[in-house]
């Protein structure tokens, strides 16, 4: 079941955030664009990657009303212990939010209910909390900041123009298009 222009749910979580904890509600997270990046498990493999590769694009999501939620299963304590002793986690300014009952996992529909982990899943919601994109990977296969960047640009652009649509691969700047009887077979 896709997540797509569905509202994110209601949660209320404890996270680890520039080295302090606090508490993170959905409300909280409206009026911005917001960028949900679940992974697995604190202290793995994959997981430190994807979160570093996040963070060096942060700028720049930052720039465009952006911020960035990594969410995992583990505790706040088990984000700040991975924080403090992992080069590639210690750079991130992020909040890092802890989800050890799954309610949130559950919740965007991605919890691998016999493991307690969520798959790696990255979902972008608009300022009312609507779901714009939504990616989901199995556990071995990394995603990309860069793309998700892109796929930002994209759906800002199209809340933003009305009857215009981002083609395959669109990059900021490049052409769109206004669907319309003239377009019909002629692509």
């Amino acid at each position: 079941m896709t997540m797509i222009n569905k509202t994110i749910p209601e949660f209320s979580v404890e996270a680890f955030h520039n080295g302090e904890f606090k508490t993170i509600t959905s409300e909280d997270v409206k009026g911005k664009w917001s960028i949900f990046l679940f992974y697995p498990a604190d202290f793995t493999f994959v997981c430190p990657t994807e979160l570093e590769d996040m963070q060096k694009i942060y700028g720049e999501l930052k720039d465009l009303g952006v911020e960035v939620y990594s969410v995992s299963t583990d505790s706040h304590f088990v984000h700040a212990a991975w924080h403090e002793h992992s080069t590639a986690i210690n750079t991130l300014e992020y909040p890092m939010l802890a989800d050890p009952t799954g309610a949130v996992t559950r919740g965007f529909g991605i919890m691998i209910e016999d493991a307690g982990q969520a798959l790696r899943g990255t979902f972008l919601a608009n300022p009312d909390g609507v779901i714009k994109v939504e990616e989901v990977h199995d556990l071995g296969i990394g995603r990309s900041a860069k793309d998700m960047l892109r796929k930002v640009k994209a759906a800002q652009y199209v809340q933003n123009h009305d009857g215009e649509v981002c083609p395959a691969a669109w990059e900021e700047g490049e052409a769109t298009l206004t669907p319309s009887l003239d377009l019909v077979g002629k692509i």
